[in-house]
């Protein structure tokens, strides 16, 4: 799929986002920054199909999303069902974790990226 130009101000705002990241994105970021979840590369707050991905792995054209509880409201899952469809139709896949689960079961929800990115490879290679 071809990239598509990132506006000015999206662009900013995921700098924003950046630097004012949640707990649970930071304790989410220390484990995968660098390399260090089985050699994966991922970008945080990275702009993608208009939408800001928490955590993207181009490489996999994976997305990783972490909800607070906000996200359990009805129009709110509505909207992430939405979004969850465009970036697929982008190529692009979404998972999404609770951010308990981060904050409770961070080496879990690091073992289901891994399971996931395995998967991924294996439906590539037949």
């Amino acid at each position: 799929m071809p990239r598509q130009p990132v506006s000015p101000q999206l662009r900013a705002n995921a700098k924003r986002m950046r630097k004012d990241m949640t707990e649970m994105e930071r304790r989410l970021w220390n484990q995968i920054r660098a390399h260090r979840l089985m050699g994966l590369g991922f970008r945080r707050q990275m702009p993608v199909a208009g939408y800001i991905a928490d955590f993207a792995c181009p490489q996999h054209r994976l997305i990783v999303e972490l909800d607070g509880t906000q996200h359990a409201e009805a129009t709110a899952m509505v909207a992430d069902d939405k979004r969850t469809r465009k970036l697929g139709g982008t190529g692009w896949t979404v998972i999404r974790f609770w951010n308990h689960e981060v904050m409770h079961e961070l080496d879990a929800v690091c073992d289901q990226i891994v399971a996931f990115v395995r998967e991924l490879e294996e439906n590539a290679n037949g």
